[in-house]
């Protein structure tokens, strides 16, 4: 009994001593991971903060009003604000692609009679880049290959005049010029431009309304114009918005001039060598020439655009 009791007693001290020490070893831990997180909120509090943003109240798309005083209408435009000013990466591309840019399409749209404002609906239509939809639209304009074919635009393996920035500027304002005398007013043409002008006729006559504002619409022609006035109220207030940089930050447009072409050209490699560049940069300045190589059996007279000297070292 009394080995008994002196092997029971050993154990008991044995459990004892593992629970001190087991507490002793998790009270410290859990007081320094409690300590590690109040620490690591406060640096993340101080070290960046999200606000809240005041909704301008007259903000106006080719100087047509959104009609803010409308609580719908209020909370659609306060969500692009935010969305478009917290995606801070996707904000300053914007800013550094439209000072390269906007210099060639502002112009263009002043000369055919399209407000300004339009320039803004090609950086949400393509972030100022030839992108390519899943639909199959291309350029900075995303226009459909049946609508670039019906505007003039020659579309094929060889040639793709969509990613021609001057040629599909002017495709669009043919075409934004249009859905204007169609609808009455500039809000719905630019709708249009992303659904449609028999997409948009038809939500309007199916909702009996007039105004793009009354319309329901799907997910993304809805955000539409919303979106482009976003961007244009970003664009134009950079520092209210919290976009800081300095106009080296900022993309240069790279000045070219025009080589008139009207035979086939069987290697652009060595084109473009003669002209100082490589094919990289021929195709920089020329993405409308899709292959290294131009057919043009119909004898078409191109203008190819070749940098000035000492810009590419």
């Amino acid at each position: 009994m009394k080995t008994i009791k002196n092997i029971f007693s050993v154990i008991c001290l044995m459990a004892l001593s593992s629970f001190f020490i087991f507490a002793m070893q998790k009270g410290p831990s859990e007081d320094t991971t409690d300590l590690d997180k109040v620490k690591s909120t406060t640096e993340a509090t101080n070290g960046y903060n999200v606000y809240a943003l005041d909704v301008p109240t007259d903000l106006n798309f080719a100087g047509e009003q959104l009609p803010l005083d409308n609580p719908d209408i209020y909370e659609r435009m306060d969500r692009e604000l935010l969305v478009n000013t917290y995606w801070q990466s996707n904000g300053l591309l914007m800013f550094k692609r439209a000072q390269k840019y906007f210099p060639i399409i502002e112009p263009i749209l002043k000369e055919n009679g399209i407000p300004e404002d339009f320039k803004y609906l090609a950086v949400i239509e393509s972030g100022l880049t030839n992108a390519v939809s899943p639909a199959g639209a291309r350029g900075f304009w995303q226009i459909m290959k049946t609508t670039g074919r019906e505007n003039g635009l020659e579309i094929n393996s060889n040639v793709d005049e969509r990613y021609h920035l001057e040629k599909a500027t002017k495709v669009a304002c043919k075409y934004l010029k249009e859905a204007k005398s169609k609808f009455g007013n500039w809000t719905l043409a630019a709708a249009s431009y992303n659904a449609g002008k028999a997409g948009i006729g038809r939500r309007l006559e199916e909702q009996n309304v007039s105004d793009y504002y009354d319309l329901l619409l799907g997910e993304e022609t809805g955000r539409y114009m919303f979106r482009i006035v976003a961007l244009k109220e970003i664009l134009n207030n950079a520092e209210k918005y919290g976009f800081n940089f300095k106009e080296k930050h900022l993309y240069e447009f790279v000045p070219t001039t025009k080589v008139k072409v009207d035979t086939a050209v069987t290697d652009f490699t060595r084109f473009a060598e003669k002209f100082g560049i490589n094919y990289k940069i021929l195709k920089i300045h020329n993405p409308w020439l899709r292959e290294p190589h131009l057919n043009n059996k119909s004898r078409k007279l191109y203008q190819i655009a070749i940098p000035k000297e000492g810009y590419y070292k």
